[in-house]
């Protein structure tokens, strides 16, 4: 797959997930603006009705106050005398100035009056003429309660607005009967919540503040002006805050931000790692690339020098001096080697395709396969005017270790030292061991060529090499390092690489001890 093809898919994936993102914040936005707005109408709804009811209850006060007062002051006989008790209903709207209705109310007025029978004897000679005086008399009682429900109205209407607005408001208003119906309003439109209010003056100055009521939030404070039909300058107006609004909003959305966050995270996590992946394979098929052109090159070279020499060797004159074929002899042989060596490099791939490799672990002593590692590699060491030391202070040196894996480890990291070497100083390798916290750590020092900190990271991978381009000074497959940390990783150790370029390389391994 072309890079190019890469990012096209990574665009769009990237375009449909911040798509989809936005869309998730979009709804939720619109979502919680819903639910917000239906709190502040109903919050409008109920403070609106509130201030109804205290205007209704202090015109229902008024009302009560001054039937008694003109009961008590303008009593009266029936002209039909006797006992009667007549209950007549009265409904009275006020409107402001438009003629919008501002409150309905409905009265019943009893009023008890004495009704005097006329005398049987009379009801005898004009009974007819009884019916008739009593027929007016009541028509006469109607007309009369008339008059007094409408001289009572006016009455109580006219003190109404004459002394309404010169009542102090702590007569008018009781502020726990307000708390109450504040309440009552707020759950009769379905919110239940705890809240705070106070009264304000037009200049903005408290008059009444209930306990606790703090600095409240402006986005959860709401006002209702109190008795409008008072003068402007007298107006006072109601404040209720709602401290655990937010809460309450946000109480409904939780059951949708917290899946759609953790299926977001979910699809942002898979995206990232399909990429990562996607990219990764890239360049291991990139790299499998690079490995196939240069295992082309490290396995034609001696196959090609074996079979000339095997030409060569065919000549009879060859025969004929000793030195020549001896010459030719070693020139095989050693070309053998190499194609041995190019071989194991290439099995040791196929360890990387299983999920772990076959170990035959025993009991190994760390010191004795280092002592032997180094006397092996000394003459290589040698050949290049080298030298290695080594430095085994480890005392607890008992390993369970595969001894062939094992001793291919620290032959790849030497021979690795001595690919890297630096050609302008004189190869010094050391190697070490210790003890520490019931592990033996060996380490594998040179004075080579070093390596950059941004391939110190990916020294261990497969087919990785430190190169420039496709073509190498080095030959090699990167194989090396990526067999050595899967073996020592299949050991349950560790390794670790420290390195400076220009000052060489350090690789540290760390096994458990047998104990």
């Amino acid at each position: 797959m072309k890079k190019s093809t890469i990012w096209l898919l990574a665009g769009v994936m990237a375009f449909t997930f911040f798509g989809l993102l936005y869309l998730q914040i979009s709804y939720f936005r619109i979502s919680l603006k819903m639910r917000n707005d239906q709190f502040e109408e109903a919050v409008s709804r109920s403070l609106y009705q509130v201030s109804k009811n205290l205007e209704l209850d202090q015109t229902k006060k008024y009302l009560d106050q001054e039937i008694i007062d003109f009961q008590n002051k303008n009593g009266y006989k029936d002209p039909l005398g006797g006992e009667k008790t007549v209950t007549h209903t009265q409904q009275i709207q006020i409107t402001d100035p438009t003629g919008a209705p501002i409150m309905n109310m409905e009265y019943n007025i009893s009023q008890t009056t004495s009704i005097k029978s006329p005398k049987s004897n009379n009801a005898s000679r004009g009974g007819a003429n009884a019916l008739a005086q009593a027929s007016f008399n009541i028509q006469e009682l109607f007309k009369q309660r008339y008059d007094y429900q409408r001289q009572l109205l006016d009455n109580v209407i006219y003190k109404l607005i004459q002394t309404s607005s010169t009542v102090p408001l702590d007569e008018k208003l009781n502020y726990k009967t307000l708390n109450d119906n504040i309440k009552d309003e707020l759950r009769y439109n379905g919110i239940d919540l705890p809240f705070r209010f106070e009264i304000v003056d037009k200049n903005d100055k408290p008059v009444y503040k209930q306990e606790n009521y703090g600095e409240p939030d402006k986005n959860a404070l709401y006002t209702q002006v109190l008795y409008p039909n008072d003068p402007i300058d007298k107006l006072n107006y109601l404040r209720v805050s709602f401290p655990t609004k937010k809460d309450y909003l946000f109480s409904d959305e939780i059951s949708f931000i917290v899946p759609a966050f953790v299926f977001t995270l979910i699809l942002l996590v898979t995206f990232i790692i399909s990429i990562y992946l996607i990219f990764r394979q890239k360049r291991l098929s990139e790299m499998k690339s690079d490995f196939m052109n240069n295992m082309t090159h490290e396995l034609k070279t001696p196959v090609s020098t074996i079979s000339l020499a095997a030409q060569m060797l065919k000549d009879p004159g060859i025969m004929k001096s000793p030195e020549i074929f001896k010459h030719i002899s070693s020139v095989i042989n050693d070309e053998t080697k190499r194609l041995s060596f190019q071989v194991e490099k290439v099995l040791q791939m196929s360890l990387f395709e299983k999920q772990k490799a076959t170990l035959k672990f025993k009991e190994l002593d760390a010191n004795d396969v280092i002592v032997n590692v180094a006397n092996t590699f000394q003459l290589k060491v040698e050949k290049f005017g080298g030298k290695i030391d080594i430095d085994l202070e480890a005392n607890d040196t008992l390993i369970s270790a595969d001894e062939m894996h094992f001793t291919n480890v620290l032959f790849n990291l030497l021979d690795n030292a001595l690919k890297y070497r630096r050609e302008d100083v004189t190869l010094e390798l050391m190697i070490r061991t210790w003890n520490q916290n019931n592990k033996i750590y060996i380490s594998v020092e040179d004075n080579g060529i070093g390596i950059k900190k941004e391939d110190a990271k990916k020294i261990f991978e497969r087919f990785f090499r430190v190169s420039t381009g496709n073509l190498h000074d080095v030959k090699g497959f990167g194989l090396g390092l990526a067999y050595v940390k899967k073996i020592v990783e299949d050991h349950k150790g560790t390794i670790k690489v420290e390195s400076e370029l220009g000052q060489g390389t350090k690789f540290i391994i760390s096994l458990f001890n047998i104990k």
